[in-house]
């Protein structure tokens, strides 16, 4: 597999405008990838990206071609550059990483541009990517469940994210419905970010959409990167702008998903909120389920419906939404030592980063202590999506600001607290922070490591590791914040914080004690020390100081490895530096740092005891809680009177109370259960409070240094190596004590599987003044020198300065720098102490070969041919293989203490003649060839032979080390060394004696240096700073006329600094046993076996290795290494204290037998000063790590070192008696393990998926081994011929010195030709373990697979009921189906109608495989499968075959007259069945969460099975665009069992022109199944039908099986009882009565004789009929879940008889129904519309339609102008839907575009949505209301209008349930009629807006028939007929609408005046009628005149006819009765005769 991890980009100049770049990869010209685009001018990807090479592997020439495009909308496809990286090196080094740091990029004309990008290749092979599935499984729940307390996301994650390397993952977010979405008439889509990659629904319609649809996200990445990506959920309303479209959003990280129970939020409702409005509540409710997967994890298998609702609903509330909005006020105040290495001047900026949000200060002028005095402020949410705060210092230049000076992090969960650290107790504290300074990294980072508390930093945190200065800042949180800006200016008036810049004088003292396991390094090295710029030699800014060690070789240490010879003469570095006084903090951390290492010490050493029954356990456990609680109990350093602590430093000393005061009242009541989690719990706890951020002293760096360039570095902690004058508790742990480094390469750098170094140091750091008495070690003594060089060289053989151009006179050790003896100068305190003297540094004259048995001497003799063309010799006759001048081999003489074997002969192995010459052209100047050939030519003109021979050391009294140490104590001159010279030269080796080539000399020159006695009470190395420097202007007065060998000016420092040394006088001697015995945990890179593992022991400069054993996948070495007269110089006590480390490397030998390194591990052997108190250290399982820090596995071993006393030296002899065997020291009597004899029994069954001719088996435990019979006819009978062999062994007592058990499989070929072809290790043997003695033991059995004769009653009811044909049908069509059965099972009654026998009918669901359910033991009872692997391993495919077998072990006597136990296995006569003939049903039921195959996320699957050869499937019968694809589909096969066993189901992705591909594969052994005695052939049914839709199945009848059953667990056959229903079985009786208390009425249930015996027989733990769930795999991503598939097995063999009657699983169809809907009418609708009259009204229609068949939208005609919300509408609207009534959806199959293959069928609950609307003509209708009724579940609804209420929708869960609406299914209730309330978003609240009156009926298609009906008031319009509503007139509504709106407009504004008109009309009129006939009336009342009456007038009608009217009649009446009533006597004339004609 090719990884390719993009990081960065550079473009360069900028372009315009911004480029959206993109970048393209093409590898092998066609797989092209594309990462996405980024809108900047530096792209930041992070991306990685995967090509699977399969069988094709890497090539010399393959090649990357990577492109980078602006994607622009203006200038799309841009080309920006391009660049092919060549993957050659690859091909070389399959392990090595290429990093390109800004790789150029060429434009078309392939010139090379200013555009660079950064990226990483690396070829990984399956075991690298099997790696990175290894983890630690201690402790993992405790770890998550704490963190899963705390409030804020921790940088780090447990376990699985401590591995460094990528992994595969898999995020599956399955979105099924929205609930209560704000909004009118949305159309809404759900959008989902995975980690940046976005998916998106299909729009849907409505306020409660359905959804249900899955996105899968694929990732490969590290654990820790992985966890903090983002899944972002919004749900958008796609039917308004975007900018307003959003309705909201629910965020989290994916680590909160993965760390969730299962890996998994099981539909969950999630609350949908805007985080622009946190106060405005939910925007609704999203239904999810979000899965994050890992290698091996397992997807639950989710098998409710998608839309069925929930009985309890819990909703999850998004971290994006806060909880409560916060205000951080940063408060920057200023900066210190902000200058680069470059010396330059900076114009810096602070910028703060918090969630994607920058904010950044003004710029400064130039310099390196700039004040801002400015506030930020950052808006945010508590709790915090982002878990850290990041700080950067930019230089800013005139346009932007590109360059970093440095960066710092705070993380939020260090300075914040939420409370819920402590249960219940302490209230939390808000993010807050100094004021304080803030440490700036920046420059090379560290590589990514595995820290001892689990911490893992990504890459966007980690900071460099150069120290660039620091930030004084402080930071304030706030709740209330009433200002509009964010950056603001303090004041000046900063006086407050002054107290926290008081600064103090600190020195740092370092003592390098060894540096051992080093690389060679050919340069010479040295060692520099820095706090902050302190002691960096590179920073001219400062002071010089005593930071540097002496420059030093490294020398060989005769193994591997290379060390640096110090020996007695230590390296001493002082180092002075200036900082603020926060002892305060330290000491409290401090003192927390001593309670939790000792908490961990301890549980490290509870760990390491594995055996329960170890008696050292409890006392372990004792000692833990008692010094816990010790520790836990000691008062921390109070921080609420200390006047210069800050808020955070109160807060958390209060927090850490309460976290030791709870851990003492656990510690005090725990119990001796789960110690181990229970331990890790408490230290997890300890670890979270533990960091201190307002640390702002910089680590302690120690470089090591080659050709001056930083190489390897080691960071140590301030305060760790703090001293406190409060006491040793309070001080770092390291302060004054030896500690041992590891140094490590920076990021990108050195060499793979190798450490830089491995340091051992005393450090001391601390105030100056408490540094008067200072003693670091014990013994010894410190001496400061001063030290020159005087260099010469030869001119005309005479030693001189003349043609000395190349260094000064008097200069460095490396001849650099000049350093005259007059510039010296003692410092402040120090005095001359004695003249220079000449002292040769011996450490630099050393032999690097001291530590080497043999050297190979060799020297090259030359010619030339002459003008005569004679060879003669050449003017340099002997040179070495460069042409370097060398002595004559007769003048090498043989250096003391080595001889020869034999004298100079010429090297004839080489491409040369048979004389040894090789011929050549010389090339001028050199005149050396440049290639040699080995046959003469004429044209050549030299030539040269190799002479060789070997020196071999002679046998010495003193080791390599003595003689080493010897050589540098020599002070006497050798003859020739009188003078002190050293001849060589710079940059080669120096040496005592002149060589002929020697052209330069030097000598060393030293001037002590002793202290005053008087120095103010400070240590005296603490006064060298810039000491002997002369004035900077007189030096370079000096130097005006330097020579040509001075360098640039800016490098003007001299190194005029001393040397310090400590030196010890008296070497201690030890000797070191290493007792090793095995390593186990070893297979995680998939490879079963080591090549020749071996174990290499490494202490200080010395190392052994054991002896190499052959391939082990559990090697066993028991073997004692002794190392002997080990020199330590420092005083015993300190190094029993403090001593060296111990490391165990684990190597091993590859396929071309070379070593390479697995892991080490490294820990502190147990010290003894005195034998007599010595007790054997007992042997501990120590973790072996990788160069990451991941653990690779265990090794158990124990280290103890013993100091030799002088009678113990003089024997030479190891000091303790270890036996010796066959050439190794073995393991001590007293350490070895106990044997006891043991007897392994082996069932040996066969051998199966092996290519092999005549294969047989091998067994070895320890030294003993056992051979089988070969399997003879391979190819035809796998099994072996005979199965049962005794094995006879001595096993070790305890488990942990338990040795593997080895099976082999040994190829017997032609001639008899024996080969290992397969081999397989067993390590945990006790599962195998047994008592042979035991009464209820039964030997595992075969099954019978063959009915020979069926005799009496059972044979004629075997032949009459099931030796019928199958292929019978029942006559009658059954209600119920198997798929009833399954829903039974899931739960999901409502998928089927109601049957009451259904628990007669029922099945088991397996959400996992048959053989991963623990009662069925993996259906391996009988024999379980061993997978074998190759002797020589290859990664491709290891695995090469299967052994099925088992073993019992048990101890034998070891008397031979004693009884011997009884055998495990029994000889089965039924072997002769196998192989066996079977005929094999494979029925497919569905598939679920499918992996999305096709561009549109989903995928057209299908299956295809093999078995053997023989492959069924139909390519054309897949299931289109679906993930959850339902086959319904029975496959049969006739196989030969075992030879086709493997049945393999692989399922494959239909596509029309490319290659299928495939989605997963699983694969199922049909042989266990058939041999296990579970019954797992064929599975019980839960009874026995004769007939009907659930028939039994199986070959056999119950009776027959259960007398099969018994006769397997070796118990009688059962005894049946016709009489009384009952049957004996294992001596007991059971009758039918006692499962059948009232007999059935089941129709088809079979006899009470099978019934019984099959409840029997479910008693017996038989597997059950089932549905098994498989999870799916692809090659592609090894270990993540594919999908799942749902199915089982039938197996019958044909021996037994015809197999029983086929399962109809065919898929339900649904059935198409019609919905008629009839709208009378609404009311109380709102009104929308005002006329100018200000009347309101509303044009009301209503529209409809089925959820997800919008396309069918129907809407009735328009009720105009309706004044009080009526509308009359008499509408019917018809809809047609397929309707699956089992699941309770409508299905429909739709293409969604016009080319799509497929249509895509989507179910979708049976939703009708009812909207009201108000027609406009000129503007958009107004949205009135809606109404949702879920047809399968819908309110009943109100008889009359008043009655309804928005409660028919929504009720009032306070309100009892009796008064609760009701609900119904109109499938079942057919038609209904009523009234519905229609409600509308108001102001973010829905209200009832209308109500509607709807008849609904639904009919099937046939009844529909039936009753036709048309839609609307169209034809037929009947059922019922529909007529006309009436409605109000609208005739000439246009001409009276203006005089009404005029009138109305009239009145409106006059109508008092109108009114008061009228009333005085009115009295007007009536003082005028009053005025007018008063007269009249006083005149008559007065006068009172007679009334006279005339006759009446006769009146002739001539128009009015007889019969005149009655009209007439009555006035005349009324006339009449009118003057009556005046009371006048009138007499009554007769007027019809005057009337008449």
């Amino acid at each position: 597999m090719l990884r390719l991890f993009v990081e960065s980009a550079k473009i360069n100049p900028p372009l315009i405008p911004p480029p959206r770049s993109c970048l393209s990869i093409t590898f092998r010209g066609e797989l092209q990838k594309k990462i996405r685009q980024v809108l900047w001018q530096e792209p930041i990807w992070s991306a990685t990206l995967i090509w699977h090479l399969w069988n094709n592997p890497l090539e010399n020439d393959s090649f990357l071609q990577i492109v980078l495009q602006d994607m622009n909308a203006i200038k799309r496809g841009r080309l920006i550059g391009l660049a092919t990286v060549q993957l050659k090196p690859l091909v070389r080094e399959p392990r090595k990483i290429l990093f390109l740091k800004d790789l150029t990029l060429f434009n078309h004309a392939m010139n090379p541009t200013d555009c660079t990008v950064t990226l990483q290749v690396a070829h990984m092979t399956n075991q690298d990517i099997q790696k990175t599935v290894d983890e630690d499984s201690l402790g993992i729940t405790t770890g998550e469940a704490t963190r899963q307390k705390l409030m804020l996301p921790s940088p780090t994650t447990m376990h699985r994210a401590q591995s460094s390397k990528p992994q595969h993952f898999q995020v599956r977010v399955r979105v099924f419905e929205a609930r209560q979405l704000l909004g009118n008439n949305i159309k809404p889509v759900v959008k989902v970010s995975i980690g940046g990659k976005q998916h998106q629904t299909r729009i849907k319609m409505g306020n409660n959409p359905f959804f249900d649809e899955l996105f899968i996200q694929n990732f490969y990445e590290i654990p820790a990167e992985f966890f903090e990506e983002i899944i972002l959920i919004k749900v958008v309303n796609s039917a308004v702008m975007r900018y307003k479209a959003e309705i909201g959003r629910f965020q989290t990280d994916i680590g909160f998903v993965y760390h969730s129970p299962g890996h998994i939020l099981l539909r969950k409702w999630l609350g949908l909120c805007q985080p622009d409005k946190p106060d405005s509540g939910m925007k609704g409710y999203l239904k999810v389920t979000i899965c994050a997967l890992g290698v091996g994890d397992q997807a639950p298998v989710d098998q409710k419906l998608p839309y069925r609702d929930d009985t309890t609903i819990q909703v999850f509330k998004s971290t994006a939404v806060p909880i409560s909005v916060a205000y951080l006020q940063f408060f920057i105040y200023c900066a210190e030592d902000l200058h680069l290495t470059t010396n330059q001047s900076v114009r810096p900026a602070l910028e703060v980063e918090l969630i994607g949000e920058k904010l950044k200060t003004f710029v400064q002028a130039p310099s390196d202590k700039p004040i801002w005095n400015q506030i930020l402020t950052f808006r945010i949410q508590l709790p915090c999506l982002s878990s850290y705060i990041k700080f950067r210092v930019l230089d800013c230049t005139k346009k932007d600001c590109r360059y970093e000076i440095g960066t710092a992090n705070l993380f939020l969960n260090q300075i914040s607290s939420s409370g819920e650290e402590i249960e219940g107790v302490f209230p939390g504290f808000q993010p807050c922070f100094g004021p304080s300074f803030l440490v700036l990294h920046g420059g090379k980072k560290a590589p990514f490591r595995i820290r001892e508390e689990g911490v893992v930093i990504t890459n966007s945190v980690k900071n460099g590791l150069a120290y660039r200065g620091r930030v004084f800042l402080e930071l304030v949180t706030k709740i209330k914040y009433h200002k509009d800006f964010w950056i603001s200016d303090l004041s000046h008036e900063v006086t407050r914080i002054e107290k926290h810049q008081n600064r103090r004088k600190y020195g740092l003292c370092v003592i390098f004690l060894s540096c051992t396991m080093m690389p060679n390094f050919k340069d010479l090295i040295q060692f520099e020390v820095s706090i902050g710029h302190y002691g960096n030699k590179l920073d001219l800014n400062y002071k010089p100081l005593v930071s540097t060690t002496q420059y030093s070789p490294v020398i060989y240490d005769g193994n591997i490895y290379h060390y640096v010879p110090w020996y007695n003469t230590k390296p001493v570095v002082a180092v002075t530096s200036s900082w603020e006084d926060i002892s305060f903090r330290t000491n409290c951390l401090n003192l927390l740092h001593f309670t939790r290492d000792r908490l961990k010490a301890n549980l490290d050493t509870l760990k390491s005891m594995r055996n329960p029954q170890d008696p050292a356990l409890l006392r372990q456990w004792e000692k833990l809680l008692k010094e816990l609680v010790e520790d836990c109990k000691r008062p921390l350093p109070c921080m609420i009177d200390q006047p210069a602590a800050t808020n955070l430093d109160r807060k958390r000393w209060q927090l850490r109370n309460h976290i030791l005061k709870e851990l003492a009242q656990k510690a005090k009541h725990a119990e001796p259960r789960d110690m181990v989690a229970t331990v890790e719990g408490w230290l997890y706890h300890l670890n979270a409070v533990l960091p201190e951020p307002q640390i702002s002293l910089p680590d302690v760096m120690i470089w090591l240094m080659a050709k001056e360039q930083r190489v390897a570095y080691a960071q140590v902690p301030a305060h760790s190596i703090l001293f406190s004058p409060a006491g040793a508790l309070y001080s770092g742990k390291f302060c004054g004590r030896i500690q041992t480094l590891l140094l490590q390469y920076p990021e990108g750098e050195g060499q793979k599987d190798i450490l830089p170094a491995h340091l051992r140091v005393c450090m001391w750091f601390g105030n100056i003044t408490d540094s008067k008495n200072l003693q670091l070690l014990h013994q010894g003594d410190m001496v400061v020198y001063a030290e020159t060089y005087e260099n010469q060289t030869k001119y005309k053989d005479a030693w001189g300065l003349q043609g000395l151009s190349r260094c000064p006179n008097f200069s460095d050790v490396m001849g650099n720098k000049a350093l005259p003896k007059t510039d010296f100068q003692p410092p402040s305190g120090w005095h001359w102490k004695g003249n220079w003297i000449v002292e040769p540094q011996r450490r630099l004259l050393l032999d690097t070969d001291i530590h080497k048995s043999q050297v190979l001497e060799e020297v090259y003799e030359n010619q030339v041919r002459n003008a005569k063309g004679a060879w003669v010799s050449a003017a340099i006759p002997n040179t070495d293989v460069n042409g370097q001048p060398m002595e004559a081999r007769e003048n090498v003489k043989c250096p003391k203490g080595w001889h020869f074997k034999k004298s100079w002969h010429v090297e004839l192995n080489l491409a040369v003649d048979n004389e040894g010459w090789e011929y050549g052209v010389g090339i001028p100047p050199s005149g050396l060839p440049q290639v040699w050939s080995p046959v003469e030519k004429t044209y050549h003109s030299c030539r040269r032979r190799h002479w060789v021979r070997v020196r071999f050391r002679n046998h010495r009294e003193l080791g390599g080390e003595q003689e080493a140490l010897s050589f540098l104590q020599e002070h006497n001159l050798a003859k020739g060394e009188e003078d002190g010279w050293e001849y060589g030269t710079f940059g080669s080796k120096f040496l005592l004696n002149p060589q002929p080539q020697s052209q330069f000399r030097r000598r060393c020159w030293h001037r002590r240096l002793a202290p005053d006695t008087d120095n103010s009470g400070v240590a005296p190395i603490f006064l060298l700073e810039g000491s002997l420097a002369m004035d900077l202007k007189e030096r370079l007065r000096k130097e005006e006329g330097g020579t040509s060998w001075r360098h640039v000016p800016e490098d003007t420092r001299p190194p005029d600094m001393p040397f310090i040394y400590y030196i010890f006088n008296k070497p201690h001697y030890y000797q070191l046993f290493c007792y090793i015995y095995k390593a186990r945990n070893l297979t995680s890179n998939q490879l079963p076996t080591f090549q020749g593992p071996f174990i290499r022991v490494v202490f200080l400069n010395h190392s052994q290795c054991t002896q190499t054993l052959k391939s082990s996948a559990g090697p066993t070495w028991a073997q004692t290494l002794i190392f002997q007269h080990l020199l330590l110089y420092e005083n015993p006590q300190d190094t029993k204290q403090s001593p060296p480390l111990v490391a165990l490397e684990l190597w091993q030998h590859d396929s071309r037998g070379k070593e390479s390194l697995w892991g080490r591990s490294m820990w502190s052997p147990v010290v003894w000063l005195d034998l007599h108190d010595r007790t054997l250290p007992p042997m501990r399982w120590h973790p072996i790590v990788n160069e990451l820090g991941s653990a690779e596995g265990e090794i158990l071993a124990s280290c103890e070192l013993i100091l030799e006393t002088e009678y113990l030296r003089e024997k030479q002899l190891p000091i303790l008696s270890v036996p010796w065997r066959n050439g190794v020291y073995i393991l001590p009597k007293s350490i070895q393990p106990m044997l006891k004899k043991m007897a392994i029994e082996i069932l040996a069954w066969g051998l199966r998926n092996m290519k092999a001719s005549s294969p047989q088996l091998l067994v070895e435990f320890g030294d003993e081994s056992l051979r089988t019979e070969p399997i003879s006819d391979f190819q035809t009978n796998p099994n072996f011929p005979e199965s049962i062999y005794l094995l006879i062994v001595y096993m070790p007592t305890q488990e942990a010195y338990a040795l593997p058990l080895v099976v082999k499989v040994v190829d017997i070929w032609l001639f008899g030709q024996r080969t290992v072809v397969g081999q397989a290790n067993i390590d945990f043997l006790q599962p195998y373990f047994c008592d042979p003695w035991a009464q209820d033991y039964v030997p595992p059995q075969l099954p019978k697979l063959s009915v020979m004769k069926q005799e009496g009653f059972l044979g004629q009811l075997y032949k009459k009921f099931f030796f019928k044909s199958s292929t019978t049908k029942d006559a009658y069509e059954h209600e119920v189906d198997w798929w009833s059965k399954l829903f039974w099972a899931i739960g999901d009654e409502h998928k089927s109608p109601k049957y009451k026998y259904k628990d007669y009918h029922t099945l088991k669901v397996y959400d996992c495989e048959l053989e991963a359910v623990p009662a069925f033991q993996g259906l391996q009872d009988f024999c379980e499968t061993f997978k074998l692997y190759q002797e020589q391993p290859k990664l491709d495919s290891p695995v090469i075959g299967e052994f099925k077998g088992l073993f019992r072990i048990y101890p034998f006597p070891e008397n031979p007259e004693a009884p011997k136990p009884p055998h495990q296995f029994v000889v089965w006569p039924e072997k002769e069945n196998f192989p066996q003939l079977c005929l094999v049903r494979v029925y497919m039921v569905r598939a679920i969460n499918l992996q999305p195959q096709d561009y549109n996320g989903l995928c057209d699957s299908y299956v295809i099975l093999k078995l053997g050869k023989t492959e069924l499937g139909n390519r054309d019968k897949y299931q289109p665009n679906t993930l959850d694809p339902i086959f319904g589909q029975m496959f049969e096969f006739t196989c030969n069992i075992p030879l086709e066993k493997d049945l393999e189901i692989q399922l494959f992705d239909f596509d029309l022109f490319s290659p299928d591909d495939k989605i997963g594969t699983t694969v199922i052994d049909l042989e266990n199944r058939l041999l296990s005695g579970f019954g797992a052939r064929c599975g019980l049914s839960k009874s026995y039908c004769q007939s009907g839709p659930f028939k039994w199945r199986d070959q056999l009848p119950p009776s027959y099986l259960l007398e099969l059953h018994a006769k397997r667990k070796g118990l009688p056959p059962p005894l049946f009882n016709p009489e009384d229903d009952s049957i004996i079985y294992n001596e007991k009786i059971f009758k039918l009565m006692h499962f059948e208390p009232d007999p059935p009425t089941v129709p088809g249930l079979g006899p009470k004789k099978e019934r019984l015996a099959l409840y029997l027989l479910h008693t017996q733990g038989l597997v059950p009929e089932h549905v098994e769930t498989r999870t799916l795999y692809s090659d592609s991503q090894p270990g993540i879940d594919q999908g799942k598939v749902q199915m089982w097995v039938d197996i019958f063999p044909k021996k037994v008889g015809p197999p029983g009657p086929r399962v109809d699983i065919s898929p339900r169809k649904p059935k198409r129904y019609e919905l008629r809907c009839i709208i009378w009418q609404t009311s109380h609708v709102d009104l929308v519309d005002s006329s100018l009259s200000g009347q309101k009204s509303s044009d009301i229609y209503v529209k409809g339609w089925l959820y997800g068949l919008e396309e069918d939208m129907q809407k009735t005609d328009i009720h105009y102008h309706s004044l009080a919300g009526e509308g009359n509408f008499n509408w019917r609207f018809i809809f047609t839907m397929d309707y699956l009534a089992a699941e309770r959806v409508c299905i429909h199959s739709q293409k969604e575009y016009i080319w799509s293959l497929d249509p895509t069928s989507t179910k979708f609950p049976p939703r009708l949505i009812i909207q009201v609307w108000d027609n406009d003509i000129f503007s958009p209708d107004d949205f009135l209301g809606v109404l949702e009724l879920d047809l399968s579940d819908m309110p009943f609804p109100a008889r009359h209008a008043y009655q309804c209420s928005i409660t028919v929708m929504n009720p009032d869960p306070k309100w009892p349930s009796f008064l609760q609406h009701k609900s119904f299914s109109l499938f079942k209730k057919k038609t209904v009629t009523g009234w519905w309330p229609c409600q509308v978003l108001d102001e973010g609240k829905w209200r009832l807006s209308g109500k509607v009156k709807m008849t609904l009926e639904i009919l099937s298609e046939k009844e529909a028939l039936i009753k036709p009906a048309g839609r609307g008031q169209s034809e037929p319009n009947q059922y019922p007929t529909l007529h006309p509503p009436l409605r109000a007139e609208n005739t000439l509504l246009w001409l009276r609408l203006p005089v009404l709106n005029f009138c109305h407009a009239l009145c409106k504004r006059y109508r008092y005046k109108i009114i008061a008109f009228v009333v005085i009309l009115l009295i007007a009129l009536l003082l005028f009628n009053f005025i007018y006939s008063a007269p009249h009336y006083l005149a008559m009342k007065w006068i009172k005149p007679d009334l006279r009456l005339y006759p009446p007038v006769k009146i002739v009608n001539i128009i009015t006819p007889l019969n005149s009217s009655n009209a007439n009649s009555s006035f005349l009446q009324t006339s009449n009765r009118n003057l009556t009533d005046h009371g006048l006597k009138l007499k009554r004339p007769n007027y019809s005769q005057n009337f008449q004609l």
